[in-house]
């Protein structure tokens, strides 16, 4: 038997609106974050900072981050084609892959540079990094409450996170600017730009699984495979869940297609009903495939029985 079942829900204006919104916040922060990126690194290579030029390059990074995501958001708004047929909602999820791998490489060059200052220190003017790093913190702030209202897709997410980062990266230049400025200590600078590399390292990488998961057909975090089997085969008039699948189309759009044996096919229809409804209001998923199966076949691998 080969009749599958189909179901989406999914409304492709409220995507749209979505992304529209989405978009917007992106390239009002990616503009407040650029700017002060360029302003941070001047004052970062006139005073000599190793920490304002790494927090510099961190925004640099952002803004990059931040144009690749309003860009993915700006794409992913086409409609699906006969050549992309679930749409280009994943190019958000390629955006997010490309900016974790360019996280990764502003790290290995800052470490670099600043190995080379604990080895070789050279003297860095206190006043002007903590007078930039405390405007950068104000710039963080405001860009990390605009980014917090524009969603929860991959992309605002990962650019929120980065954002946090950079407000502990003006955090940690402050504390350099101070120490320097009152001790006249000038290792702290080269040590707290290896603190932000932490911070970077830790979010490119938590970046990086969350979409190569998503690029793989990896299960949704949120979701247990095991438990979705289990309910499904708990639907009136169904015997058997088999070959089930779920996997994340783009950020917040979750697939699923599976085998279903049923008792008579002839209930097939109020069957179909009751899976959607169960599956949409149990886990969200609202895009479905299923393929009604008679009893008398024989069963299948990693079934799900009542």
């Amino acid at each position: 038997m080969h009749d599958h079942s189909h179901h989406h829900n999914h409304s492709h204006d409220h995507h749209d609106h979505h992304h529209g919104a989405t978009g917007r916040v992106l390239w009002i922060a990616l503009a407040a974050t650029l700017g002060f990126a360029v302003v941070e690194a001047v004052a970062g290579w006139w005073s000599g900072s190793l920490a304002l030029l790494g927090d510099a390059g961190h925004m640099f990074s952002d803004s990059t981050a931040l144009g690749l995501a309003a860009l993915a958001a700006w794409v992913a708004r086409r409609p699906p084609s006969t050549r992309h047929s679930y749409g280009l909602g994943r190019a958000e999820v390629v955006a997010a892959l490309v900016n974790a791998l360019l996280m990764l490489a502003v790290v290995t060059g800052i470490v670099v540079h600043a190995v080379e200052r604990l080895q070789s220190p050279v003297p860095v003017r206190g006043a002007a990094v903590l007078g930039v790093a405390a405007l950068g913190l104000g710039v963080n702030v405001v860009v990390a409450l605009l980014l917090s209202r524009g969603g929860g897709g991959l992309n605002v997410r990962a650019a929120l996170l980065h954002v946090l980062g950079d407000l502990l990266g003006s955090v940690a230049a402050l504390l350099s600017g101070a120490v320097i400025l009152y001790t006249g200590w000038m290792p702290i600078d080269p040590l707290l730009s290896l603190l932000i590399c932490a911070i970077i390292l830790f979010s490119s990488l938590r970046l990086l699984r969350e979409a190569l998961h998503i690029l793989m057909e990896g299960v949704p975090a949120h979701i247990t495979l095991e438990e979705v089997g289990r309910r499904m085969a708990a639907g009136d008039g169904v015997r058997e869940v088999h070959d089930l699948h779920v996997w994340t189309l783009s950020s917040g759009h979750v697939a699923l297609s599976a085998h279903v044996v049923v008792e008579d096919l002839g209930a097939w229809p109020a069957v179909l009903t009751g899976l959607r409804v169960r599956l949409e209001e149990e886990f969200g998923i609202t895009h479905t495939t299923l393929q009604p199966e008679p009893l008398d076949r024989p069963l299948r691998p990693m079934p799900y029985p009542r």
